[in-house]
């Protein structure tokens, strides 16, 4: 019999990770609260958040570095919770990727092998081949000075493979490279993590690294982790107001309530997809700026999901523009126009109709600490009509 957790995957033998009730206080702080969390065997995991979010300690947790305050850990079924970090079946690669400087980049891929009484032989063996799997072939004399910080991080990624562990731990591993080998190694890593198989949990603040690589992701903000799924359901229909902007831009418009459905702060009707008109007060529609469709004023026609607005800001990017623009109450929205033609360039001063589908809008509840007004009903809007 399988249970199904907080965050959707059922709980089964087949569990590489899985946390229940984890908690980690430092004193009166709390870092991590009460976290449930399940990994499938070969999964490519992300956790993200801004700093302070307890994406860290939760790795750290899992490597043994540090002790939950409450909850247990179990690797592929077996309760590690209490375990010192040798005892566990994982690796950890670090930002800093601590390669000794004074051994050959080959003796720095055997240096766990041989540690743990593999034959010397078959240790080299072994790290050749994955040495040859990073990209490496070849590099087995050089040192770590004489390499770059990408090929050292590949060093890194190798030595922590060769022993074959259930579990990679990665913990912000490209955050010392500029971004170029960064694009590169993500697509790298990617490929390294299908190739091996194993289960890998990669801890990053970089949104962009956490959606290209990761089958599945999780937002975490104080603690707790505010939405969980691929990085496309995350992107398209976050959880949350601060899952929403934290993931990539995002316009988010307060709506009111009444009979009819949700409204604009201009009375237009707002309609998304799959949810049903929220009731209540502190709501608001999350639309993603490259869904915004705009038109010349007075040309959109009537219906749901539109506004007028006024431009106020153009930035010029190349293959695209982005457009700053004002409502008719004051709000502020962010748009990008691909450009195709000269017939889509946009000027400040230029009045036009913003529209989106409902397929590319999503409601999103109260934040805390939100100011909730009294009253939750939209104005009359017969005139409107």
């Amino acid at each position: 019999m399988t249970t199904t957790q907080p965050h959707g995957r059922p709980e089964g033998p087949g569990a590489a990770i899985t946390l229940t009730g984890v908690s980690r206080r430092f004193g009166d702080a709390v870092a991590v609260a009460n976290l449930d969390l399940e990994l499938a065997q070969g999964e490519f995991f992300a956790l993200l958040g801004p700093s302070g979010c307890g994406k860290t300690t939760t790795l750290r947790m899992v490597g043994g570095f540090e002790l939950p305050t409450t909850g247990r850990i179990r690797l592929a079924g077996v309760d590690v919770t209490a375990l010192p970090p040798h005892k566990r079946d994982v690796n950890t690669v670090f930002q800093s990727y601590a390669l000794f400087p004074h051994l050959t980049v080959l003796e720095n891929v055997t240096f766990g092998l041989r540690r743990s009484g593999v034959a010397k032989a078959e240790a080299v063996r072994r790290s050749e081949e994955y040495l040859e799997l990073v990209g490496l072939s070849g590099y087995g004399r050089r040192r770590p000075a004489q390499l770059s910080g990408g090929q050292q991080q590949r060093v890194a990624l190798a030595r922590a493979l060769v022993n074959h562990p259930k579990v990679l731990l990665l913990d912000e591993p490209m955050g010392a490279l500029d971004a170029k080998i960064r694009k590169s190694m993500q697509l790298e890593l990617k490929r390294i993590q299908r190739e091996v198989g194993i289960t890998f949990l990669y801890v990053t603040h970089d949104q962009s690294e956490a959606m290209s690589m990761s089958d599945r992701l999780a937002v975490m903000n104080a603690g707790l982790i505010e939405d969980l799924g691929t990085p496309q359901r995350v992107y398209d229909r976050p959880a949350t107001q601060f899952v929403a902007e934290f993931l990539g831009t995002c316009n988010i418009i307060p709506v009111t309530t009444d009979a009819s459905g949700a409204r604009l702060p201009d009375g237009n009707l707002v309609e998304a997809d799959g949810q049903p008109a929220p009731t209540g007060a502190g709501w608001k529609v999350g639309i993603r700026p490259e869904k915004l469709d705009l038109a010349p004023a007075g040309t959109a026609g009537a219906g749901p999901n539109r506004t007028t607005a006024t431009v106020t800001e153009v930035t010029y990017l190349g293959a695209s523009t982005e457009a700053q623009l004002t409502t008719p109450w004051g709000g502020r929205l962010q748009a990008y126009r691909q450009n195709a033609g000269a017939d889509t360039m946009l000027r400040p001063g230029d009045e036009v109709d913003v529209s989106w589908r409902a397929s590319q809008c999503f409601f999103l509840p109260p934040a805390p600490g939100d100011a909730v007004p009294a009253e939750t009903a939209a104005p009359d809007h017969e005139e409107a009509a």
